[in-house]
């Protein structure tokens, strides 16, 4: 749903000559309609989604409201959601049960300026540290700045795990307005904090009155978009649970999307996915983006360039360094303004760090998951435990227990998901999707949210609880095969069970090493793949790769999904030259 770039006004052409290098950088990302818009302490421009499903600015005489994400409020989508939006807000927003979505807005109301962000702040908002400079575009925002210096912590929490958590960016000049504060734009920047509780118990409600209670939490925000987008709707199929419940959700407010799966024939998602569009005669399109064309290193360069823009830099898969195959896939999924769905953040409803039912500190959590490196990969820069204490910190922050010693408990650390993994991960995804336009991802909704986390954690292992309400949802769609060996109106398999046990009797000081271990035993791959090989990847970066070689021994690395991610970081490092310190 767009994007923004606004900047402080200064004496002199410096704001304007920022404004002009901003939209010629959404130029690359692929924007071509502009609104100027204007406060009195900064100015910049509002660019339309790409594929232009709906309108994101609204006007009422000197008020305005400028949105970039997908905003329901108030029942409402488009227009009327922004008309009624600026209506009601108050600085601080503080009441959340009539606004959902992911998205982030600047309000100006009464002659102030407001900016602020989702309930979980998932839609990436860029700044500096004076709010200066501020957008959704990471390039646009870095490309303003006189001087930009690399973040060790940002660095290394982009290569090992995806993408930093918390306000954190790979750059220490350039931090992400997080879902705990809200900030009014004036001569000077004032900044409220905002707290956001979710439930720490688990609730006593019966199985059935709990999944009938999430069923109409989702049916009612699919309906919204259902009356908005009739049929116009890509939605994913594999053989897993999160993208079957999603299309579920869109039968049941009687939608036929368009549904895609991405892999190659005699692929398990494909298969299952095939079977079941056979089945019930759905539109459906499997798509091999290894397959999509046959490049030669001279294609490369500008592939690489295109995507590198189209992304703003950090793509959290394989498509900076591909065939193209990503980028027409995505604007596939959106292309005449259609809706793109996603299952994504589903495990909300399961155990998804594998972790045992009992307290455990966040440290160990943190130990346990995100400590995803090798001491071989890494030059003397990184702090193993450095890295883990700053991870800790940015956990209790999220949940907001700062400063708390001792361990959690378990439902705070359900909260982990949501709060730090979805809004990182899914929150850069949610933010490339959403400049091109709408985009529905029910299960991250602060209510969803809210419900899954009274779940007992035996209800959310094996995915019980989720198959459940995928068969009282569409029993249909239920009862076919999927991936795991059996029908989701069906208890799980032994094996699967075991599967999952098998990760969970773990301890978290042996998790903390499996990585390691893992990486002893030969070189990993991951399904993202990219065009790695030194006769393509020569051609669009140093392979003694000058700037990141102080963060990591290049030879060592014989992970492809981490080599991969560093290469990102020096290709962006390339371009960014000229303001690296």
């Amino acid at each position: 749903m767009g994007g923004f770039y606004l900047c402080r006004v200064t004496e002199g052409d410096a704001d304007d000559a920022r404004i002009a290098a901003a939209e010629a950088q959404f130029r690359l990302h692929g924007f071509t309609r502009f609104t100027p818009i204007r406060s009195a302490a900064h100015a910049g421009f509002h660019a339309a989604p790409i594929h232009g499903s709906h309108v994101c600015v609204h006007r009422d005489g000197e008020d305005f409201i400028a949105v970039a994400g997908t905003l329901i409020h108030g029942g409402k989508f488009g227009e009327a959601a922004l008309r009624a939006l600026l209506g009601d807000f108050r600085f601080p927003f503080e009441d959340w049960s009539n606004t959902t979505g992911q998205f982030a807005a600047i309000i100006h109301k009464g002659g102030r300026t407001f900016a602020f962000t989702d309930f979980f702040g998932a839609f990436q908002l860029f700044h500096d540290a004076d709010w200066d400079v501020v957008s959704t575009s990471f390039l646009a925002a870095a490309k303003s700045l006189d001087r930009v210096t690399f973040d060790p912590q940002g660095v290394y929490e982009f290569a090992f795990n995806v993408f930093p958590t918390g306000d954190d960016t790979v750059v220490s000049e350039l931090k992400r307005l997080g879902p705990d504060a809200q900030m009014e734009l004036g001569a000077n920047t004032v900044r409220v904090t905002v707290s956001k509780p979710l439930p720490e118990r688990i609730s006593s409600t019966p199985m059935e009155k709990r999944i009938a209670a999430q069923a109409e939490r989702l049916r009612g925000a699919a309906r919204i978009y259902a009356e908005a987008f009739g049929d116009r709707m890509q939605c994913p199929l594999s053989g897993g649970l999160d993208s079957r419940l999603a299309l579920a959700l869109l039968r049941d407010a009687g939608v036929s999307p368009q549904v895609y799966v991405y892999g190659s024939a005699g692929d398990g998602d494909v298969e299952v996915a095939r079977h079941i569009a056979d089945h019930e005669h759905f539109r459906f399109e499997p798509f091999e983006k290894s397959a999509f064309a046959s490049i030669t290193p001279d294609d490369f360069p500008a592939i690489v360039a295109r995507n590198f823009h189209e992304t703003d830099a950090l793509v959290t898969d394989g498509g900076l360094f591909d065939n193209g195959g990503n980028a027409f896939a995505r604007h596939q999924r959106q292309e005449g303004g259609q809706l793109a769905v996603s299952g994504g953040c589903g495990e909300v409803f399961r155990n998804f760090f594998y972790l045992p039912d009992r307290a455990l500190t966040a440290r160990q959590v943190m130990g346990a998951f995100f400590a995803r490196y090798t001491l071989n990969d890494v030059t003397d820069t990184f702090d193993p435990e450095g890295f883990i204490d700053r991870l800790e910190a940015k956990a209790l922050k999220a949940i907001e227990k700062p400063g708390a010693t001792g361990k959690l408990r378990r439902t705070l650390i359900e909260q982990l998901y949501p709060r730090m993994r979805c809004r990182a991960f899914f929150g850069r995804e949610i933010s490339l999707v959403g400049r091109q336009g709408a985009y529905f991802m029910p299960f991250f909704d602060h209510e969803v949210v809210a419900g899954a986390l009274q779940l007992p954690i035996a209800w959310k292992n094996a995915g019980r609880f989720e198959a459940a309400l995928l068969t009282h949802i569409d029993p249909v769609l239920a009862a076919y095969p999927s991936d795991y060996g059996y029908s989701f109106d069906r208890p799980p398999t032994l094996s699967h069970r075991m599967n999952e046990l098998g990760t969970r009797v773990r301890p978290p000081w042996l998790r903390q090493r499996s990585y390691a271990v893992r990486r002893r035993l030969g070189p990993i791959r991951d399904e993202h793949g990219g065009l790695l090989t030194p006769a393509f990847l020569g051609r669009v970066l140093d392979l003694h790769f000058p700037h990141m070689q102080q963060f990591f021994k290049m030879k060592a690395v014989s992970d492809s999904g981490l080599y991969r991610r560093i290469a990102t970081l020096e290709y962006l490092a390339q371009h960014l030259e000229r303001q690296i310190a």
